[in-house]
């Protein structure tokens, strides 16, 4: 593990750099960003997880962090433990996480990689039971990899959203002006990669011990929520907690809300 002045790098198991940023005292929470963004993602965020040492890493191929020759998403579930391994090594004691999306597919890996994990929060962010293939609007990555080609990387972006995330237009609007926007524009080509089959596997489940709270949008499409039910009855230790009148990015527009959420989840109350 090295540090520098903007970011701890951390060697993960195949030799790449990944980088995280750390703020805050008290236990750690490493957030675990979705498709297309970085750490910066959670900044709105962090002000409202007071007591508590946040950190935030960049996955492989995004911002301080490096990327490997080749992609699989083994790699990341070894990133995302490797992280986990050095907090807990430098803090003494074990790291909750929180994934989001594409990254709670990462953390929920990660879980059978290490034992340093305390709690585990996945925001639509799970391994699902059919293939992207089976579920995905028919010939969407194709569709994604000329945009890619032609060099219209925010039409992927809004391919994603639009079509796979469902966001109604107003929110689409905003989120589109959030600063991270140009983190995902250049982050666009990593979206075809990660539409890669992982599918759910409840014997993988059960194996995952420590106390796991699933988080659902009521408002997001049947395809970003799929299969929680399913995920949490295999889970030995899993609740659901749903946001009612909100969709896959419910931090952003209810942080105050999210955060005690996780909070108390945690078994922590905000300062």
């Amino acid at each position: 593990m090295t540090r520098t002045d903007e970011a701890t790098l951390v060697v993960s198991r195949d030799g790449t750099e990944i980088a995280y940023w750390s703020s805050g005292e008290g236990a750690p929470l490493l957030l675990v960003h979705g498709t297309t963004a970085d750490h910066t993602r959670w900044l709105p965020l962090v002000p409202y997880l007071r007591g508590t040492e946040v950190c935030m890493m960049d996955r492989r191929g995004r911002g301080a962090s490096g990327d490997g020759p080749g992609y699989d998403l083994a790699r990341e579930f070894e990133d995302v433990a490797a992280v986990v391994d050095a907090i807990a090594e430098r803090s003494g004691c074990p790291v909750d996480v929180l994934g989001h999306s594409y990254g709670g597919e990462c953390a929920f890996g990660a879980a059978a990689l290490t034992s340093n994990i305390g709690r585990l929060v996945l925001y639509e962010g799970w391994p699902q039971q059919h293939p992207h293939a089976e579920v995905l609007p028919p010939g969407i990555i194709e569709r994604m990899n000329s945009l890619l080609t032609a060099g219209e990387r925010e039409k992927v972006l809004e391919l994603m959203f639009r079509e796979v995330v469902g966001m109604p237009d107003a929110e689409f609007a905003a989120y589109r002006a959030l600063p991270v926007w140009q983190v995902r524009i250049a982050a666009a080509h990593t979206i075809p990669r990660e539409f890669a089959v992982n599918l759910f596997h409840p014997d993988a489940a059960a194996k995952i011990t420590v106390p796991v709270l699933l988080l659902v949008g009521g408002d997001s499409p049947d395809l970003i929520k799929a299969d929680y039910e399913t995920v949490a009855a295999a889970l030995p230790d899993a609740r659901v907690s749903i946001f009612e009148g909100q969709g896959h990015v419910a931090m952003d527009f209810i942080p105050d809300v999210f955060a005690e959420r996780v909070l108390a989840f945690l078994g922590r109350t905000a300062a």
